[in-house]
Formats: C-alpha cells, structure tokens, sequence
C-alpha cells in the first residue's frame, strides 16, 4: 500500500492562511510568538502602499526592493497565535499586498497582461486552494510552503527581476514553477484524501 500522511491542522486557523515562507517563519521563530501579527502586518502594507503610489515598482535599481522589504514587518508575526479579536485581517493584508506589487511591478515593467494574469492565477490558485483545505481539515504538508516561496519569497523573486531587467521571464519562469508545483501537489494530496475531510485530520495511512 503506498504510504501517505496527511497533515493536521494547526490549532488557529488564521496561521495556516498566511502562506509564509522560510525567512517570514525564520523572521517569527526569533521573537517566539511575542509579537502581535496585525499591528506590523497593518505597518508593512501602508509603506509598501505608499511605495508603490511613489512609483517604486517601476524602478530598475534596488530600490524595487523596498517594498517587499517594507512587508517584511509582517515576519516577526508569523509565529503568533493569531487570536486576537482583529487578527483574522492578517492574511488578506498579506493576500492585497502580494497581488498589488506583483501587478504594479509587471505593469510597470511592461509584462503582457496574459502573463501577469498567469502568475497571479498561480498564486490566487494555491491560496484558494489552501483555504478550502483547512475548512476541509486536510492540511497541506508543511514543505509546500517552502517550495512556493511564500509571499515574501514570491515578491523578492519578483524584485529580483526587475534589478536584472529580466521581469517578464522571471513571470514566466514562476508562474510555470509555481502552477505546476501547487497543481501537481493539490491533485496528489486530495487523491490521497479520505472521502471525509473531517477523518483527515487525525490519518496517518502507513505500508
């Protein structure tokens, strides 16, 4: 029999919805859950707003960095518990942010609207997805988030092509990467997947 495991889900909620990558969870495991996740996820979006007002994302030099920087903020919070009575506003903070920079950098930067649409389809996609796992209590693995970069790799790597001048194959790339990456991985895990979504949360299918 081939062996699967499902991953529980996390006792809140909110946490699963962030999509944090390495460096937002590495940014979170240092303050140990001390800091409240609005407060700095409500900061990074404002400066990362008034960036992308100023123009920022149609920069060639570092200075299109700055506003996947200024999100960073939002890291130190990745490891509370996120049960405050406003905390459920983090993910979509974080959701409007990513989209907003990822189509101001390919707009400004002259990527075929087909193509931005593409990449955020990939991203829109896995979140969508991510969504309806936990209120199926089947919860992805806990490498995926790794492996899609998380919302603060996925803006540096947008960054990045930018400084090289290389934005529009830096959208292809990802978006292929990341549409192959979390449509294969959602396919083989509801597969994988009892019929009862509620059973998932406790399954382990061992050889």
């Amino acid at each position: 029999m081939t062996t699967t495991h499902l991953s529980p889900v996390p006792a809140g909620h909110v946490v699963a919805y962030r999509d944090d990558g390495p460096l937002s969870a590495a940014m979170g495991t240092m303050v140990s859950g001390q800091i409240p996740p609005l407060p700095p996820a409500l900061a990074g979006m404002f400066v990362t707003g008034v960036l992308l007002t100023l123009g920022v994302a149609g920069a060639d030099g570092l200075a299109v960095f700055a506003p996947a920087v200024a999100l960073l903020l939002a890291g130190p919070g990745s490891s509370h518990r996120h049960d405050g009575r406003l905390d459920w506003l983090v993910p979509p903070i974080l959701r409007i942010t990513e989209y907003g920079f990822v189509a101001s950098v390919g707009f400004a930067h002259g990527v075929p609207p087909v193509i931005i649409f593409l990449l955020l389809g990939a991203i829109l996609f896995h979140h969508y997805d991510l969504v309806y796992r936990v209120r199926q209590h089947v919860y992805p693995p806990a490498w995926l988030a790794a492996a899609g970069f998380g919302w603060e790799g996925r803006m540096l790597v947008v960054a990045a092509g930018a400084w090289f001048d290389g934005v529009t194959a830096v959208f292809v790339l990802l978006a292929l990467y990341l549409w192959g990456m979390f449509g294969w991985e959602s396919v083989t895990c509801w597969l994988a997947a009892p019929r009862s979504g509620t059973e998932a949360a406790n399954l382990d299918i061992n050889d």
